[in-house]
């Protein structure tokens, strides 16, 4: 038999052409993609704001303008009035936190040697000084070259961040008429589909930025409050704040906020140690069971595997920032599924069941129709 040729079409060759030329473009403005990321999320946490405005006639341009004066001016503020002092106690942390994991050491020894266990030299290389503090170094470099790596530095994200600000207030400014433009770009049915499918997607990631900000902003000044009244005052205005920012992480950030602050109560004495560890189980179950449900909600609606693997995926590509703003995408992206895909699919599942309810009586009407016949046939 004789061998067929495959052939490549010219339609073909052009189509893997302009894929390979698109993925080398789109890498090459990933930081732009990464600024647009972050840019939709802070829209989005915006956007409810602005609406209240112009619900009070005032001009959506003005609005925009008004609500992201009014929080520059706020973050700003706060980090003239609390700034210095956290830069101040970080500072003094970092000094002291070899004296810490020292006594840290020695704590796991005396506990060691109480439980009977001799092998001590396997403790001191388990909590060598030297060789934790290059550990925690290098983790927060690779994060920080993470988060930076796709905007050239950190110069080049403090700009990528100023414009994330802007673009997200062009997006709020003009989001009728930018969701228009796309949304026509796909043919009827799909341009109202996706149209419809704006509101809650704003609304789910914008919920999740909003609660988030708000529990992590409730929990660091608690936390502060409560380590000032366990003898930790020196530290606690730091630790709260440190505490507060990792807890916009979800699920690891807690866990992180908590280790800092249970270093520095080893050296006050067991008791101040046991009463700090106390403080954060209660503080996250408070969140887990109470400020979440109430101001977070069921915004993300994700499985919380789910959410682990976008903190976990994004942490690994995008560092801290990654962390922050992939969970809410990642809830954005279940809206577009649940709307478009699963609620379709189950109506599809239920119309068809009900479909089939009908006949399937019908058929055993009639197997009870057709016995009757055939017992009145056999008695004659």
């Amino acid at each position: 038999m004789p061998e067929k040729r495959q052939t490549v079409s010219l339609s073909n060759l052009l189509l893997i052409v302009a894929t390979g030329f698109l993925t080398i473009l789109l890498w090459q403005l990933r930081s732009l993609f990464v600024t647009f990321m972050i840019a939709v999320v802070l829209a989005a946490a915006i956007a409810p704001i602005v609406n209240a405005a112009e619900k009070l006639r005032l001009p959506r341009w003005l609005g925009v303008i008004v609500v992201y004066i009014s929080l520059i001016a706020g973050l700003v503020g706060a980090g003239l009035i609390i700034g210095p002092s956290v830069f101040e106690q970080i500072q003094r942390l970092g000094s002291k936190l070899p004296i810490y994991l020292d006594n840290l050491r020695t704590t796991a020894e005396n506990l060691a040697l109480r439980m009977g266990v001799t092998q001590i030299e396997t403790i001191e290389q388990f909590f060598d000084i030297q060789a934790l503090t290059n550990w925690l170094f290098r983790s927060s470099q690779q994060l920080l070259v993470r988060s930076f790596g796709f905007t050239r530095g950190i110069l080049g994200g403090v700009v990528n961040l100023i414009l994330a600000l802007i673009i997200s207030a062009y997006m709020v400014a003009g989001s009728k008429n930018l969701v228009q433009g796309l949304v026509k770009l796909f043919p009827k049915p799909w341009d109202e589909r996706l149209a419809a499918q704006v509101v809650p997607i704003s609304r789910r990631m914008g919920g999740y930025v909003q609660g988030r900000v708000l529990v992590s902003a409730i929990l660091g000044f608690v936390i502060t409050l409560s380590l000032s009244l366990l003898g930790l005052s020196e530290f606690a205005l730091a630790l709260g704040v440190i505490a507060g920012f990792t807890n916009l992480i979800p699920f690891v950030g807690p866990i992180l906020g908590a280790v800092p602050a249970l270093i520095v109560a080893i050296p006050q004495g067991g008791l101040t140690f046991v009463w700090v560890l106390l403080l954060f189980v209660i503080i996250q179950n408070i969140e887990s069971y109470v400020l979440d449900p109430l101001l977070v909600g069921s915004s993300v609606r994700v499985h919380p595997l789910y959410q682990l693997l976008a903190v976990l995926g994004g942490t690994q590509v995008l560092g801290i920032i990654g962390a922050v703003i992939v969970p809410p995408w990642v809830a954005g992206v279940g809206v577009v599924l649940e709307n478009l895909y699963l609620r379709p699919k189950l109506l599809a599942e239920e119309k068809v069941t009900i479909y089939e309810l009908p006949i399937n009586s019908d058929n055993q009407q009639l197997s009870e129709s057709d016995e009757k016949e055939q017992a009145i046939s056999n008695r004659q």
